[in-house]
């Protein structure tokens, strides 16, 4: 009998632990009860810690169980992103890297950075998913992302993560507001009015920093509507239900009936940071993150 773990023990013991019932884990197997029944104890007394508490009604994972799945489930996924990555290096393409962002990224410093991978590495693929700040997080750290644009004050320990990008906030109204640019002066005008953000859900950071913006001007916003599309905030604000604080590079795409007031002398700026996985093995992300941190830092 072998002492080691091989790959099929652990593509055994993944069925079981899936289905929780050893008939159906051999159907899906295509192997019989009993020999499946043996490799699974032969992977127990291999690792020295029971997997499954069984009885006539039902199968169970232990504690031991439950973390063997979990490794498992990493292990292979990892071995199905190398496969995946090898099958691009072999159709001639350098590799994969797959970008997370949220919606003013792509305002300015995607497309930047999209233009650079192209010129510089042409045969590198990239894809885009527009994410939430905590959605971003878990798929960076569980490798179906690269790397994330996020607006975050800090990152789990596993994760890096650099500004990349710092801009301004504006006041949006609509476009029939009497307050003009040069009658502004100060948030406080605003204490009475509606506010449309960015839900707390969608972005907390940006959340605080609003709340701190209106804190500083010594009240407490009224939150009549929130949303996770700017496109949305804009156009609630263009029917008059409310006026939203957005980072200034937000007011460049869209032609709609709203005006923007840059708040120049707040200390709150609109910082717009990358994360990337410290272990992330991907062959293309040393090169993309030197292209986008040299060009940032610039």
């Amino acid at each position: 009998m072998s002492s080691q773990i091989e790959l099929r023990h652990l593509t055994y013991f993944l069925a079981v632990s899936e289905e929780l019932h050893f008939r159906k884990a051999a159907e899906k197997l295509f192997i019989s009860q009993p020999g499946l029944s043996r490799q699974i104890k032969q992977m127990e007394e291999i690792l020295g810690a029971t997997l499954f508490v069984r009885n006539k009604k039902k199968v169970t994972l232990t504690p031991a169980g439950h973390y063997l799945k979990s490794q498992a489930e990493i292990l292979f996924k990892q071995l199905k992103e190398t496969k995946r990555q090898l099958q691009l290096i072999g159709e001639g393409d350098t590799g994969e890297l797959r970008i997370g962002f949220l919606g003013s990224a792509m305002q300015h410093v995607i497309p930047s950075l999209l233009l650079d991978i192209k010129d510089k590495y042409p045969k590198i693929r990239t894809s885009l998913e527009e994410r939430p700040n905590a959605f971003q997080v878990e798929a960076v750290l569980k490798d179906e992302l690269d790397l994330g644009f996020v607006r975050l004050a800090r990152v789990p320990a596993g994760l890096h993560m650099e500004t990349v990008y710092e801009d301004t906030f504006s006041l949006v109204l609509p476009e029939s507001h009497p307050l003009s640019d040069e009658e502004f002066n100060g948030m406080q005008q605003f204490s009475d009015d509606n506010f449309i953000l960015f839900s707390q859900e969608y972005s907390p950071f940006y959340y605080q920093t609003i709340m701190s913006i209106c804190s500083d001007a010594g009240f407490i916003p009224r939150i009549s509507h929130k949303s996770v599309h700017a496109h949305t905030i804009f156009k609630l604000v263009e029917n008059n239900l409310g006026i939203a604080i957005v980072p200034t590079a937000l007011q460049h795409g869209f032609q709609m009936r709203v005006k923007f007031i840059e708040l120049k002398r707040l200390k709150q700026k609109a910082v717009l940071s990358v994360i990337w996985k410290k272990e992330n093995a991907n062959p293309v992300l040393k090169n993309c993150m030197d292209l986008l941190l040299g060009r940032s830092s610039t």
